[in-house]
């Protein structure tokens, strides 16, 4: 079984600074980091996605801008591909699954921002196309969301989405028992 990681979104405007700042953004980005090391130093393969907002009155994500680019902790390296996408999910009329199918992955371990948007609408689509997924919750962040008067903190956001994706979707866990498990199997 080949294992991908998938980098999602993890762009400058959602760290501080950005026009599109995500409570737990630098936490959550150098839990990936984390991720991303241990991928490259067991030669395993990367995949970046980079959201390039190309709708009329986006506010972020616009390109060629700063707030557009991966965020510097996460930078793509070498042969590591990046999957520019305009919707929230990253295989939609992306090359994306063509990447992944070259590659024989059949599991993905997945990082990135936003919980509740691109982060969900990848992982979902991940499963249909029948992929396994690790979800790694500390390395993944979101926002504040409002509907009429009503307010959801980030954490109940990120947490409720994260339940919604555990169990038929993929495993959710934390970055340290994702490594802890990839380095069991890379060390037999």
């Amino acid at each position: 079984m080949s294992v991908g990681l998938l980098l999602v979104d993890i762009q400058n405007d959602y760290f501080p600074g950005g026009k599109m700042e995500l409570a737990g953004s630098e936490s959550a980005g150098q839990k990936a980091r984390e991720l991303l090391m241990f991928f490259r130093e067991k030669k395993m393969p990367v995949f970046h996605i980079q959201h390039l907002s190309l709708r009329p009155g986006a506010t972020f994500f616009i390109p060629n801008t700063s707030g557009a680019d991966i965020y510097r902790a996460v930078e793509p390296q070498g042969n590591e591909p990046v999957v520019q996408k305009k919707y929230p999910n990253s295989f939609r009329e992306t090359k994306l699954l063509s990447l992944l199918k070259e590659q024989g992955i059949s599991k993905l371990v997945v990082a990135g921002m936003m919980t509740h948007m691109c982060v969900d609408a990848t992982v979902r689509a991940a499963m249909d196309y029948g992929f396994q997924c690790l979800i790694a919750k500390d390395a993944c962040a979101t926002a504040e969301l409002k509907l009429a008067d009503y307010e959801i903190s980030a954490v109940n956001v990120h947490m409720a989405f994260l339940a919604a994706l555990n169990g038929i979707y993929g495993q959710v866990m934390n970055s340290q028992d994702i490594l802890k498990t990839l380095s069991d199997k890379t060390n037999r």
